[in-house]
């Protein structure tokens, strides 16, 4: 059986840390930022951790399983 290829996509937007959690930006944090509070754009510049459902999907998109 061949090599499952990495989807390109979801790999520029996820990245794995060291212990096996997938990260990711937050969304809503591109256009209608003056309607947006000061502490709500300030919590979205981090990066999150995802759920364990969507770390097994995002893993097997991105070729680390």
């Amino acid at each position: 059986m061949g090599k499952i290829k990495t989807h390109k996509a979801s790999a520029k937007r996820f990245s794995v840390t060291g212990t096996g959690k997938v990260k990711a930006y937050h969304s809503d944090h591109r256009h209608n930022l003056n309607q947006k509070t000061a502490k709500r754009k300030r919590h979205l510049r981090s990066s999150q951790i995802l759920s364990k459902a969507m770390t097994a999907n995002v893993k097997r998109l991105i070729g680390q399983d």
